[in-house]
């Protein structure tokens, strides 16, 4: 029987935040300037006959937090929902927090646990040596995944090092 021979090495690299980032505007902000500014320095790549950018958000989610409370702040009841854009999350946290029905439901007043919000977005980015990458944001940590070539690394922490919220 042949053999499985290793071809490639794709590493995975995880930066835990000191601090979770503080709200969807400033995580939006961060992964914003990813986008206009490209700086890791990718490339744009043709595949199947599409060219892609160098950087391009492939995936993101934001998912609201909420929790009911009774007269005396005792928490009655909890619910989340997840949205796949900034808009909807907005929305539907402000829908969420209308809802009088729901509300009479658990029996309480519901109130934004924004502390408990999460956010994710990831970007595909296409390095100048041909590798394809991921760089996906949480609120508590960054994540860099399916590259192999370690001056890759290097660059998204050098960068990730000047960005306060990302400390």
């Amino acid at each position: 029987m042949a053999d499985f021979i290793q071809k490639t090495t794709v590493k995975t690299a995880l930066r835990t935040l000191a601090s979770p980032i503080t709200d969807v505007a400033a995580f939006d902000a961060i992964v914003a300037s990813v986008l206009t500014t490209n700086p890791f320095g990718c490339v744009e790549y043709m595949t199947a006959g599409v060219t892609h950018p160098a950087v391009e958000k492939t995936r993101e989610y934001y998912v609201t937090k909420l929790v009911y409370q009774d007269t005396e702040a005792k928490t009655v009841g909890t619910d989340s929902s997840k949205f796949d854009t900034i808009a909807g999350f907005t929305a539907g946290a402000a829908a969420l927090l209308a809802d009088t029905g729901l509300a009479a439901a658990h029996g309480g007043t519901a109130v934004r646990d924004l502390g408990n919000e999460t956010y994710s977005a990831t970007l595909k980015c296409h390095d100048p040596n041909g590798e394809l990458y991921f760089v996906t944001f949480g609120r508590e940590s960054v994540s860099l995944t399916s590259y192999s070539d370690d001056a890759i690394r290097t660059k998204v922490e050098t960068w990730a090092d000047t960005v306060p919220a990302l400390a």
